[in-house]
Order: structure tokens, then C-alpha cells, then sequence
């Protein structure tokens, strides 16, 4: 190849990359000027705001000690997770406030504007949220909107422990490009993590096989959990859960 080829295929690459990933040059205000992720919006499908809207009841009642908070991997604990949730969480007092479909700007719309949390203080708040955003957003912008969801939880709630989980792992091969795009996301995230009200905890790795595929029988469609997945997840945490609700 020559050098005037090579060069062009640099220039290719790196403006993919950066598509993907984002500029780490930025300056803040700059990142962030036109990332939908942090610009909290609702969605307008008639379920979605009638999901909500239970949930705005849910916490009016209060005795709310255990919260999870996120997207369609969430929402489905009421369904292929809901014999792990009866047995692991339920005896928790948690409640499940995760709706499928969801990025960070709906549930950063759902915390504020939709006032969520009125009514309950978790003790501890399990939040993952992001992987809706891959086709929408570079890394470094799902990562602020990440980062806008914990600074709204812990502006609101100042005394609930929020336990972060890393993005799950999606697609079945770890050469998928998708792999890095949420380990950078997760990278970016992990120093969220102050060792006091946000812990972060990947635990990913306990999806994958030893050369880090996924199997169907953890994630049937390589995204969402079987029953299999969701025992998996609650196993993961439960040690992280135990402590924070000691406290």
C-alpha cells in the first residue's frame, strides 16, 4: 500500500473512532452542548407514561427499601427474572421501577420532571442504564448521561446508597464492536464510583464463557436475560446489597 493510501485510511479510521467514542480533548461544556443524552425527555407511547405513572403511585406508598432503576433489562425482573425477584428481592421491600426501551435521557426525565422518587428513600438505588443509547450516542456522551442520572439520584436522594452496574456485555463475540464501545463506556463510569454513596460494580464477566462469548442460555437474543441470566445478576450484587443495607 502506499504512504498516500496509508493515510487515507488512517484519516477513515480515526474519524470512525470518533464517531464511535467521542474527542477526550473537549472541554466539558463543549461535550456536552447537543448530547441528547443528558436532556431529559420523556417518551410519548401511551404505555410508557401509564408505566410511569404507576410508578409515581408505587412510591406515594412509600416502603420503598430496595429501588432498580433502568431499561428493558430491568422491566423484564417482572418477567423472566420473576421467580429470582420473589425469592431474592422481594422479602427486601424493593420495587422495580425499570421500563424497556428506555436511554438515559428518559429516565433522567423520569427522576426529574416525572418526579419518580416523591414519596420514597431507598436505602439502596441498583442503577444500569445506557445500552439503548449505543446506536444513538458516542461513548463519551452515554457516559455523562449516565453520569446526569447519578448526580439527579444523589441531588434528590442524598442518603440512598446508589449501587452502579457496569453496561451488560452484548453481541456474541467479544471482537464485536459494540464490546468496546460499552467498555470504554464502563471505564468512563467506573470513576463515578466514591467508595461512600456510589459503588460501582461490573460484573459483566459473569455472562461470558473463558474466551468472553455469550451463550443463549444467559442471553437468549445476546442482549436480554433468561431466568438463567437473572440468577446470575442477583447472585452478583447480593453481597454488595447485604452490606449496603446494613448501614
Amino acid at each position: 500500500m502506499s504512504p498516500s493510501r496509508r493515510l487515507v485510511v488512517r484519516l477513515i479510521l480515526s474519524a470512525f473512532t470518533l464517531s464511535l467514542f467521542g474527542s477526550g480533548s473537549a472541554g466539558a461544556a463543549e461535550k456536552k452542548s447537543g448530547n441528547s443524552a443528558v436532556r431529559p425527555v420523556p417518551k410519548k407511547e401511551d404505555w410508557w407514561m401509564k408505566r410511569h405513572e404507576s410508578f409515581v403511585g408505587r412510591a406515594k406508598k412509600g416502603h420503598v427499601d430496595l429501588l432498580f432503576l433502568g431499561d428493558s433489562i430491568t422491566h423484564d425482573w417482572e418477567g423472566r427474572g420473576k421467580d429470582v425477584w420473589k425469592e431474592r428481592f422481594e422479602p427486601l421491600r424493593a420495587a422495580n421501577f425499570g421500563i424497556g426501551g428506555d436511554r438515559t435521557e428518559h429516565l433522567l426525565w423520569r427522576l426529574t420532571e416525572g418526579k419518580e422518587l416523591e414519596g420514597i428513600e431507598p436505602k439502596v438505588a441498583v442503577l444500569m442504564i445506557g445500552t439503548n443509547n449505543m446506536g444513538s450516542n458516542t461513548a463519551a456522551e452515554i457516559a455523562d448521561g449516565i453520569q446526569a442520572v447519578v448526580d439527579a439520584l444523589r441531588k434528590q436522594r442524598p442518603h440512598t446508597k446508589i449501587l452502579l452496574l457496569a453496561i451488560f456485555p452484548r453481541s456474541p463475540k467479544p471482537t464485536d464492536m459494540v464490546r468496546d464501545k460499552i467498555n470504554y463506556v464502563n471505564e468512563k463510569i467506573a470513576k463515578l464510583g466514591d467508595g461512600k454513596t456510589v459503588r460501582f460494580l461490573d460484573i459483566g464477566g459473569k455472562f461470558l464463557d473463558k474466551d468472553g462469548n455469550l451463550a443463549k442460555e444467559i442471553m437468549y437474543d445476546f442482549l436480554h436475560l433468561t431466568p438463567d441470566g437473572y440468577k446470575l445478576w442477583a447472585d452478583a450484587i447480593q453481597p454488595s446489597l447485604n452490606e449496603a443495607l446494613q448501614r
